[in-house]
């Protein structure tokens, strides 16, 4: 109750609270304003891109998993569960070193083969540090989903004349669906949410919905706690909806099946 509903119903106290009275106008100041749609805009395309990619590569991993010895396997896995830990500032540094201005690589192909390297500190920059920290926590969730995988339904399909795509896409795919979609909700809120690495790597120069939301309630020059809070109500509201239609389509998978 305390650090769960409290602070909630502060921040939707102190969004519809106002002089005059109860109103909706923090909202409607936040809808209409350019600067806070390209806020929702760049955090949703950061999101999307970074979930997306991030979830077909972690479901080739962790099918790949499945064919390789135990020795390796663990070691794979305990490697991955370190670096699902890795995030925020340190994973900003470490990015910085590798592939900032000065960075190994960049100075490597800067001199070796006269190649610049791309601008880190960029959409792309952001959308590579995003992915990079989806991929391993997108692997630990669906490395078990493929265990409900039997290796014997793709024999029978290949007897029946299926050929692998087919068997992906008629079995598999209809068994691992609940896995994937949930991964997926998690990722995204997961990516919306983020904050220390983006700020880290942009010194909070980059219009995000949290970069926004932290510069208004702990910023230098104008603090605006009432409308970082409508802002966190639209926040919210946007993975609630996300959740939602994700029960959605996960009843209608297991309706189907």
């Amino acid at each position: 109750v305390i650090f769960t509903f409290a602070p909630l119903g502060w921040i939707l106290h102190s969004t519809l609270a106002t002089e005059p009275g109860w109103s909706l106008s923090r909202f409607h100041e936040l809808l209409t304003s350019a600067s806070y749609r390209q806020a929702f805009g760049n955090s949703r395309y950061l999101s999307l891109g970074s979930s997306v990619t991030g979830l077909l590569l972690a479901t080739l991993g962790a099918a790949s998993l499945r064919r390789v010895g135990g020795r390796l396997r663990n070691w794979v896995i305990a490697l991955t569960n370190m670096t699902s830990n890795m995030a925020g500032v340190p994973l900003a540094f470490a990015f910085i070193v590798i592939l900032g201005t000065n960075g190994a690589i960049t100075l490597a192909l800067r001199q070796g083969l006269g190649i610049e390297g791309f601008n880190l500190y960029s959409m792309n920059g952001l959308l590579l540090v995003y992915t990079y920290f989806q991929i391993p926590l997108a692997l630990l969730l669906l490395y078990p989903a493929f265990d409900n995988l039997n290796d014997d339904w793709r024999d029978a399909a290949s007897l029946l004349g299926a050929s692998p795509l087919r068997y992906v896409w008629h079995v598999a795919l209809p068994v691992l669906a609940p896995a994937l979609l949930g991964t997926f909700i998690l990722l995204f809120a997961n990516s919306m949410g983020a904050y220390a690495s983006a700020y880290a790597l942009t010194s909070g120069n980059y219009n995000l919905l949290t970069i926004r939301i932290a510069s208004m309630v702990a910023g230098d020059l104008f603090l605006e706690p009432e409308l970082a809070a409508a802002l966190s109500v639209l926040l919210m509201s946007l993975l609630a909806l996300i959740a939602w239609a994700n029960q959605l389509l996960l009843r209608r998978v297991r309706h189907g099946r």
